[in-house]
């Protein structure tokens, strides 16, 4: 008996909770929409190159790895449009994994995948990006190349209310009065193109390009602050543009390394009543790659 009235009791103060649910689709220089576009084109799909040289039906596999600048406390005080620090220095770096297939006419498909590991309490959950790629100009020494490029999945983490924050009663530390970690849910969803021009020096083989991004991102907000638990569900879409500038190596008959420099500009205003300013991602980027014979 007294365990079934404690179980009432309980799931009658978990009914008795207020919660805050309600859907809003932000302005793209929002800091909040800032926020997800920052990091979401840290993950972009970039070519690391000009499309190929890969046979019809052989597989190169590369492992990629981009830094993500650290943000300053103005950088991420992006909650209730520039009020409230957020928990974004997560990690310093984005990787993933990438298989490419060689296809007839000089194409390529690839698929990317980030592994679901664990950093400082965020979780990268089922983030695949998939690639089709040709070239449409093959002249020693020069290329161009084009490709059509999407990702889908999402990152989890205590974001709203990072863990060393749960439960400190000192309102200066903990102002929203998080509770407990918030189990916060951020949508990277994206599908775009770029062009890719390329020349070749000797070994070395030099590359920029120029890319549009749709971006389709959420947030789903999951803390407990103050006895009440906010369930928002934020919204951002818009377009992005980028230009990355890198070179390639190849260091053996099976292998090569590449490395890039992206850059994407952003655009925030830092309170209602702030000026727009750009203030974009500069990520360094690496890839090493093995081609199977």
């Amino acid at each position: 008996m007294l365990l079934a009235f404690a179980s009432l009791s309980a799931f009658g103060t978990a009914q008795a909770q207020p919660v805050i649910t309600g859907d809003e689709h932000l302005a793209g220089d929002r800091p909040e929409a800032w926020a997800m576009n920052y990091f979401a084109a840290a993950t972009f799909l970039t070519s690391f190159g000009q499309v190929g040289p890969l046979a019809p039906w052989k597989w190169s596999l590369a492992g990629e790895v981009g830094s993500i600048p650290r943000l300053s406390d103005d950088q991420r005080r992006v909650g209730f449009d520039g009020a409230k620090l957020e928990d974004l220095n997560k990690t310093p770096v984005f990787g993933r994994l990438r298989l490419t297939m060689g296809l007839p006419y000089a194409s390529v498909a690839e698929v990317g995948y980030t592994p679901p590991l664990e950093l400082n309490g965020a979780r990268a959950r089922n983030i695949f990006a998939l690639a089709f790629g040709t070239r449409l100009i093959d002249r020693d020494p020069w290329t161009l190349s084009v490709r059509a490029f999407g990702q889908h999945g999402t990152v989890r983490g205590d974001i709203t209310c990072p863990a060393q924050l749960a439960g400190v009663t000192d309102p200066t530390l903990n102002p929203y009065l998080c509770q407990a970690p918030s189990n916060d849910t951020y949508g990277v969803n994206y599908f775009g193109g770029d062009l890719t021009a390329g020349w070749n020096t000797g070994a070395w083989r030099w590359h920029t390009a120029f890319g549009l991004v749709h971006t389709d991102l959420d947030v789903q907000v999951d803390a407990l602050t103050g006895g009440v638990r906010d369930r928002t569900h934020l919204f951002s879409s818009g377009y992005l543009r980028y230009v990355t500038l890198g070179g390639a190596y190849d260091f053996g008959p099976s292998w090569s390394v590449a490395t890039e420099v992206l850059y994407v500009p952003l655009n925030v205003r830092r309170g209602p009543d702030a000026d727009q300013e750009n203030d974009p991602l500069t990520s360094v980027r690496l890839s090493v790659r093995y081609r199977f014979n």
